[in-house]
């Protein structure tokens, strides 16, 4: 579908979800090739007509090049006219310019104590992003504006979905990840704090992980900010393209981890789009266990790992025959407001205690301490760099970024 025509449904979204009968739609749309009949069924499953409507306008960007003008066309069919004139003007219609911040220098003076902080302020049209950090007798001024960070004013910020696999069948030959329900609780706290809706799903199938994640990603975040993906779940290495590794359902199917991220993406979500989107993954990325290597430095050394301690490592297991995974095959643009955090470096485990997983116990403490005054880059290597230092096997998190500015949490 054309950038024009993707911007005229969504120009025009409000007057068809609160217009469009959705009823008579339904066999021509399933006819002339636009969705199938399982993705009808479940738009119908959206809830009211309105709603439906909305998912409606939503999915159809996602269809292909002649999605737009069999919609307009079926439109007429159906009576609905004055609908298919609207999305025909919208299109025509040019887009907005860019609007131009006005960028003049200011010269401001600092006094006062030593200090780390963030505050806004106006010159001309243009709002900015203060960061300074008094260093001994001098003061560095970093100035920011508006484009280099994520917007976050909605309330809630936006929907967070933690999947937490703990108990697997006995088909799976996979262990009780014991440990994982404290994970879980400290995360749901955290980002409770931070001022996202969070939902929690405990011990899914496989299918069932794959139907919350469409679930979440075909809802309407227009008046949200930005969306949290966490999985906590045993883990295995992939054959990818994008993003490596994958996450175990209950039943011991793998998913890809890119085939979760594309459910987001700016194709499959157009309500996220230029929203940042975050994943953080707490799942081995496959068998190796790292003993480290030797350095001279004051590092703390910590015991070596006891009899309960545990990773969420499983084999990999190679694709059958010689065709790769239809789910796992790069068939969509290249995502932008991604960020994927791995507890552990692809291809080596990730360790988890009785009391929770490195990874997530070291996460929720730095989010504690620094999220009212870093960015999550910053505190994600403050993640990386104290999960290094334990235990005699190691571990370090990582990160694939695709962000585009700097992302803040906002902080009660």
């Amino acid at each position: 579908m054309e950038e024009r025509q993707r911007r005229a449904l969504r120009r025009g979204r409000a007057r068809l979800v609160a217009a469009l009968r959705v009823e008579p739609l339904w066999d021509p749309l399933e006819r002339r090739g636009v969705f199938t009949r399982p993705m009808l069924e479940e738009l119908q499953s959206a809830g009211s007509r309105g709603d439906q409507a909305r998912q409606l306008i939503i999915d159809l960007e996602t269809r292909g090049k002649q999605a737009f003008p069999v919609f307009l066309s079926i439109l007429r069919d159906t009576g609905q006219g004055d609908l298919a004139d609207v999305l025909l003007q919208e299109c025509k219609s040019p887009s907005a310019a860019p609007q131009l911040l006005d960028l003049r220098p200011v010269e401001l003076e600092l006094r006062g104590e030593k200090q780390h902080k963030r505050l806004p302020f106006l010159t001309g049209v243009a709002s900015h992003w203060i960061s300074w950090q008094a260093l001994g007798s001098r003061e560095s001024l970093i100035m920011m504006c508006p484009c280099q960070v994520y917007e976050l004013k909605a309330d809630p910020c936006g929907h967070c979905l933690i999947l937490n696999n703990v108990t697997f069948s006995r088909d799976s030959h996979l262990s009780t990840r014991v440990g994982s329900d404290l994970d879980c609780e400290k995360l749901e706290r955290r980002f409770k704090a931070l001022r996202f809706d969070v939902l929690t799903r405990r011990d899914l199938k496989a299918q069932e992980m794959v139907l919350e994640l469409q679930k979440l990603a075909r809802r309407d975040h227009s008046a949200l900010d930005c969306c949290i993906v966490v999985i906590l779940s045993h883990g295995c290495q992939t054959s990818h393209i994008q993003f490596p590794g994958g996450v175990y359902g209950t039943d011991g199917k793998p998913i890809p981890i890119e085939k979760i991220v594309n459910y987001f993406n700016g194709s499959n979500c157009p309500s996220l789009r230029g929203k940042p989107k975050l994943f953080f993954i707490q799942a081995c990325g496959g068998e190796q266990k790292d003993r480290g290597f030797i350095v001279d430095c004051d590092s703390p050394k910590d015991e070596a790992p006891g009899a309960s301690l545990e990773s969420d490592a499983t084999p990999f297991r190679a694709p059958s025959g010689d065709v790769d995974e239809p789910d796992a095959i790069a068939c969509l643009p290249t995502p932008s407001d991604i960020l994927v955090s791995y507890s552990t470096f692809p291809g080596f485990v990730s360790w988890r205690e009785a009391t929770g997983s490195w990874y997530v116990e070291t996460l929720d403490s730095v989010l504690e301490r620094y999220a009212r005054s870093e960015d999550l880059l910053n505190m994600l290597l403050r993640v990386a760099n104290a999960v290094s230092a334990k235990g005699s096997y190691k571990q370090i998190p990582g990160c694939f970024n695709f962000l585009r500015k700097k992302f803040y949490f906002v902080c009660d």
